[in-house]
């Protein structure tokens, strides 16, 4: 029963990830709106909508950068194009390549698109030239020359039996060439800037053409001029002419007029009539975020800014661009309100928490001013705006709908989220900090207060009012009931205690400190916790004991004592800096995150790290447990977001079976494919245990195959450096040297490391033998001379009894450490 206990840890699995799919560049919806097709660096992402799941991924051999993708008009075909100036053919739904062939540009390909019958491919390059390819015989057809510079926008007119193509390249004309006579037959002249998106009308008889100039030109196609230019004051990124034959009142169309939508600068969408030049409709966006300013509209990184505009005629639906790299659909061009929106690339993740009804959500801070909340289930995201710098800190209160964060703007904000509708905002906020606000916790017992940590080396407790409802915008300002100089150094984190009674400070001065909360006014302290070599980053209470987990940059986490403050347990295993601790399995193991991208789960009890969570490649700043201790989210300086499920697998009941029925070689080969060092230990205990344990151990260890001897090599190096595990640990290494030659084990990866590591364990282990194996002597020796005077014979027999049986005891650990000998000789 032990034993199947034991096996059966907390163990964690991938559910899902967020994970970065777009960052920069064209964005195309299938003809379905089921796909959205986006480039990110050297591969074309396919995120399902529904779910909001990259389902495909196409990526060229060479791992160059994708310079321009298109999609076919019937969803079948997909071509790239790379800086290696070839252009791949791709099915796509299989991921795989069906044709390549050399782009003949000089140059790389700068734009590419589709003729409506989906069998004319057109690319436009960076040395000005323009290829038709025929993509069903396979070969190019034209090869239109007069451009100058890059040609950064290609389209076909929709009728093909007109057989045009447009473009425009920096002269800023537009380009109408003749595929019939393979000639431009005019440049159609307006734009001062780069021409950015064209649009046609179902007759085909009208286009409208945008720029950055901030005007959008109407153009009458039979005559080729130029019908009315609209002054639109926006750098307009795309524009779409609304359809005639249905009834748009609701966005200011009040006539049978030309109307058309853009998409700019400004960050909005605005719908215009052509005739009078006037906007007649500007779309509205949810407070408090509102429309780019004049003078904030030259900024060219603004990331409420515009950067495409595409329109999905299937559903009357729009779907915009932003420079964050958002991607931004509408429920309906009548409201132009915001249905759904994805997140294409969220920079570094510096904190994560679930939130919501049963953690249906997660809200992300990243390098960024605004907060990002997910919903899990479809990867739907809400950007919450309020901070002014970048976001530091999250911490969620009991019930999981309201939260709070800080940032480097000096402030820490209340956020609420509506149970029913799931939309976020931001209900108090306070401002009383010198500098930068690094960590906030919330209260634990009710949402009465917040505590935040500064750079400024105090800590701030902040009441909160008892009803945070609010109206419009208006939002409660918060003022600091107490103010203490915590550190002597910036404040890295915080923790409340589970009863509010408490609080625990963790500083770059290398302490954290135990302050009381019990007290009205000033916070009191209780003790300093002294040992980390380095500045701690991280500090949490333990929702069952007594005792506060502390982490920090020298890679290690510390248990402390409450009591008395002195160290109970050092977790060492991470090679640098451990950023998060947290408590999980009902307070019985650890979680820590590092600077090292591993996340490693520790059984408190035993002082050993069961489970190595790798999924990440650089920083894993944020790191939280959801409230039913059922899952874990993660976030990374990598941009990932990984949701992790406990599990308690089938595999661990297969291997508790597997030594029930004492069929050890199975249960020893299935435990090291689990790679938990842990669980591999307990079937070595196990089969010591046995009646013949050195023959059986032996037979069992010299079955397996060399990668699993490998591991087993690789884990005996761990058991050894504990006075636990030694035993068991020098017993496989006994079957490893002996029965092995030493050039196979050298070959083994890490084989000299891990030897070198064993020799002063084993030296220890041997020196500590030796005293135990001379103390047993001494009193094998006191026994035997001893005698006790009028004894009755039954004594005296008890007496050899135990002389006998303590010459046993001594022969047994003189015995291992001749096996220790033996095995430092052979090293």
């Amino acid at each position: 029963l032990t034993v199947i206990f034991m096996l059966c840890p907390y163990s964690y699995v991938v559910e899902s990830k967020i994970e970065p799919f777009y960052k920069g560049g064209k964005v195309q919806i299938s003809k379905d709106e089921k796909y959205i097709f986006c480039t990110c660096g050297s591969r074309v992402n396919v995120l399902e909508i529904s779910t909001g799941k990259i389902v495909h991924s196409v990526e060229h051999d060479d791992q160059e950068d994708i310079t321009s993708f298109t999609l076919s008009c019937d969803d079948e075909m997909l071509v790239t194009a790379s800086r290696a100036l070839l252009l791949k053919q791709w099915d796509w739904r299989q991921a795989q390549c069906t044709r390549s062939w050399r782009a003949i540009h000089t140059v790389p390909v700068a734009s590419m698109t589709f003729d409506s019958t989906s069998t004319l491919l057109a690319t436009g390059g960076c040395d000005g030239t323009i290829k038709l390819w025929d993509v069903v015989k396979q070969y190019c057809t034209h090869n239109l020359k007069g451009s100058s510079g890059v040609v950064h926008l290609i389209q076909f007119h929709p009728d093909i039996s007109r057989l045009q193509l447009f473009s425009s390249s920096l002269d800023c004309g537009i380009r109408l060439w003749d595929l019939r006579s393979s000639r431009c037959v005019c440049v159609l002249q307006s734009h001062y800037s780069a021409v950015t998106s064209l649009s046609f009308s179902p007759d085909g008889g009208t286009m409208v053409s945008s720029g950055r100039d901030k005007i959008c030109t109407v153009w009458d196609l039979e005559t080729r001029k130029a019908k009315r230019t609209v002054p639109v004051y926006e750098a307009v990124e795309g524009v779409v002419l609304l359809p005639e034959d249905k009834d748009l009142s609701e966005i200011g169309v009040k006539s049978k007029d030309l109307h058309f939508i853009t998409a700019g600068s400004k960050g909005v969408l605005r719908v215009w009539e052509a005739s009078t030049a006037r906007c007649v409709y500007t779309q509205t966006l949810p407070s408090p975020l509102t429309a780019v300013s004049e003078v904030e509209e030259e900024r060219d990184d603004d990331p409420r800014s515009l950067t495409f505009l595409l329109h999905l005629p299937a559903s009357s639906r729009l779907a915009t661009v932003t420079a964050e790299h958002n991607i931004v659909g509408t429920d309906d061009i009548f409201p132009l309100c915001a249905l759904s929106q994805f997140v294409g690339y969220n920079d570094e993740v510096l904190d994560v928490k679930f939130l919501g009804k049963g953690d249906s959500h997660i809200v992300v801070a990243t390098n960024s001013c605004q907060l990002k909340v997910f919903e899990l289930l479809t990867n739907s995201c809400q950007i919450l705006y309020g901070h002014t710098d970048t976001v530091l800190s999250l911490d969620v209160f009991k019930k999981g709908f309201l939260f709070a964060s800080c940032a480097k703007d000096r402030s820490v904000r209340v956020w609420q989220m509506d149970s029913d509708s799931g939309q976020v905002h931001c209900v108090a906020q306070g401002s009383n900090h010198a500098n930068a606000v690094g960590s906030i916790t919330c209260s634990r017992m009710k949402a009465s207060f917040v505590v935040s940590g500064s750079q400024d080396c105090t800590v701030k407790v902040w009441d909160l009012p008892a009803d945070l409802s609010t109206t419009g915008a208006d939002v409660h300002q918060l003022t600091p009931r107490a103010t203490e100089k915590a550190h002597d150094k910036d404040v890295n984190s915080v923790a409340v205690s589970p009863n509010d009674k408490l609080l625990a400070s963790g500083s770059q001065d290398r302490t954290a400190r135990l302050w009381s909360l019990a007290g009205e006014g000033n916070v009191g302290l209780l003790g300093v916790f002294r040992g980390h070599r380095r500045g701690v980053w991280a500090v949490c209470f333990s929702p069952v004991d007594q005792v506060l987990a502390t982490s920090s940059a020298d890679g290690a986490t510390k248990l402390w004592s409450l009591q008395d403050f002195s160290c109970l347990k050092t977790f060492e295993g991470h090679d640098a800096s451990v950023l998060k601790v947290i408590f999980v399995s009902r307070g019985t193991q650890l979680l820590t995150s590092g600077s090292d991208g591993l996340v490693k789960l520790w059984t408190i009890k035993t002082n050993e790290c069961v489970k190595t969570l790798d999924a990440h490649q650089d920083k894993v700043w944020g790191l939280h447990v959801s409230r039913k201790d059922d899952k874990v989210v993660t976030g990374s300086a990598d941009s990932n977001i990984t949701v992790w499920v406990v599990t308690e697998t089938k595999l661990s009941q297969e291997l508790s079976n597997l030594l029930h029925e004492k069929k050890y070689l199975k249960a020893l080969g299935l435990a090291i494919s689990l790679d938990q060092p842990h669980t591999v230990l307990t079937v070595i205990k196990a089969i010591r245990q046995v009646e013949n344990s050195g023959e059986l151990l032996e037979k069992t260890v010299l079955k397996l195959r060399v990668d699993q001897k490998e591991s087993l090599l690789r884990y005996c190096a761990v058991w050894n450096t504990n006075a636990r595990n030694c035993q068991d640990a020098q017993a496989v290494l006994q079957v490893l040297l002996t029965h092995l030659p030493p050039e196979e084990i050298l070959q083994y990866q890490g084989a000299r490391t891990h030897l070198e590591g064993l020799i002063p364990y084993t030296e220890r282990h041997m020196q500590r033998i030796g005293n135990l194996l001379q103390a047993s002597m001494f009193l094998n020796y006191m026994w035997q001379k001893m005698r006790v005077a009028g004894a009755p014979a039954s004594l005296h027999c008890l007496q050899k009894t135990i002389v006998t049986v303590g010459p046993s005891k001594s022969s047994a650990v003189e015995g291992e450490t001749v096996t220790k000998i033996l095995t430092v000789n052979n090293i």
